[in-house]
């Protein structure tokens, strides 16, 4: 988000995003298990977020009611990846559904995600798990969020963390529509839907050399393969890995030559 404007872009007050060193590679992602589905590329999900802030700067702009809305979904976007959540996950977060993590202390209330309604299996409730906070930026616009721009809402007396303008939670339709038309806007793969900010959660975790266990279960994932599923590293980031992998290869077997001189 841009620095000054109704929101922050991501990657916090520095103006860069937590990828900036990547975003200068070809990256074409792809996904064996489900070839329609992907994530977003790193710059695809900042052109994303920044056409959302740009529709609150503009209606703003025409002194219109109706940048409180287009906030909320900028920000509801931005949760969404920033924890790697599902559409109703999302979309039922609460204000009290965040606390401190005490190895976190930099996130302050945002440090921890609870999920009260993650995905359930069959005839049984829904599945509940705690989401850490990894990147200072999703703690920083939760924090604009609850403290400066949610009060003025009209039902935010409420305890949804998304408040709509006609109820006390927006709905799926409205966040679809929206994410839809922001999506065609930029002219973007039409296969790229809500579920594709979670992939780029996982994958983007995962490329910048997450431990996958502690993506697993950041997801909520019993099962690693169900991850892997997930996980659309790009090109580059597979060119890398082997390349890290063959210079280790090569000071290793230089090592005992390097001995016997």
């Amino acid at each position: 988000m841009r620095e000054g404007g109704p929101g922050r872009r991501v990657g916090g007050n520095t103006g860069t995003a937590p990828w900036a060193d990547l975003t200068t590679a070809v990256h074409m992602q792809e996904c064996e298990a489900e070839a329609p589905k992907r994530a977003f590329t790193r710059d695809e999900l900042q052109s994303f977020f920044d056409h959302a802030d740009d529709q609150v700067e503009r209606v703003r702009g025409r002194g219109r009611k109706g940048w409180l809305p287009a906030f909320r979904d900028a920000m509801l976007f931005k949760t969404a990846y920033a924890f790697g959540l599902r559409r109703n996950e999302t979309r039922m977060l609460d204000t009290a559904d965040f606390g401190r993590n005490p190895e976190g202390a930099e996130f302050g209330e945002f440090g921890i995600c609870y999920v009260r309604h993650g995905k359930a299996k069959k005839g049984s409730p829904p599945k509940r798990r705690s989401v850490l906070t990894v990147w200072e930026w999703s703690a920083e616009i939760l924090d604009q969020w609850t403290s400066e721009v949610r009060p003025a809402m009209r039902h935010a007396d409420g305890p949804a963390l998304w408040p709509s303008e006609r109820g006390r939670r927006v709905g799926l339709q409205r966040l679809d529509s929206r994410f839809a038309a922001y999506r065609d806007d930029l002219g973007l793969d039409p296969v790229l839907d809500f579920h594709s900010l979670r992939r780029s959660y996982v994958t983007h975790l995962i490329e910048d050399g997450m431990d996958p266990l502690f993506v697993q279960q950041q997801a909520g994932h019993d099962h690693a393969s169900t991850t892997s599923i997930y996980t659309c590293v790009s090109s580059d980031f597979r060119t890398r890995t082997l390349r890290r992998v063959l210079d280790a290869t090569v000071e290793a077997a230089l090592k005992p030559a390097r001995r016997a001189r």
